[in-house]
């Protein structure tokens, strides 16, 4: 248990890592800064429930935010992606511009999210 417990925080911890690196350049901000805040959010609310939770409660709050953080990651990786000429174009005025490393680490994150949000609902509290 302990180890499950320690595999989902640091999966957790790496995700939210990757997603403020993320930030950093036009991966449709608005978005992603949503997604920072829903993961760091349901990070909170775990540690919350770690310390106040009875034993054998579930964490369904904690996955339904990480499942959230998801979702709108992936909603913004597919906006940059539909408007990359747009973006682009008016992020660099060459023909050889690219997506970049955080376009790379948005989506990368995208399915780390659902993964770790799913398993935030089956983890139960044990003593």
């Amino acid at each position: 248990m302990v180890l499950l417990l320690v595999s989902v925080t640091v999966l957790h911890l790496v995700t939210l890592a990757m997603l403020f690196t993320a930030i950093l350049e036009k991966s449709v901000q608005a978005l992603m800064v949503l997604t920072v805040v829903f993961s760091s959010v349901s990070f909170l609310v775990f540690l919350g429930q770690l310390f106040t939770m009875s034993t054998g409660g579930l964490f369904y709050f904690t996955g339904l935010c990480q499942i959230c953080a998801g979702l709108t990651d992936f909603a913004a990786c597919l906006i940059f992606t539909f408007h990359r000429k747009e973006v682009l174009d008016e992020a660099r005025e060459s023909s050889t511009s690219h997506f970049g490393y955080c376009f790379i680490l948005s989506w990368l994150s995208m399915p780390l999210l659902v993964v770790s949000g799913v398993l935030y609902i089956h983890l139960r509290k044990k003593q």
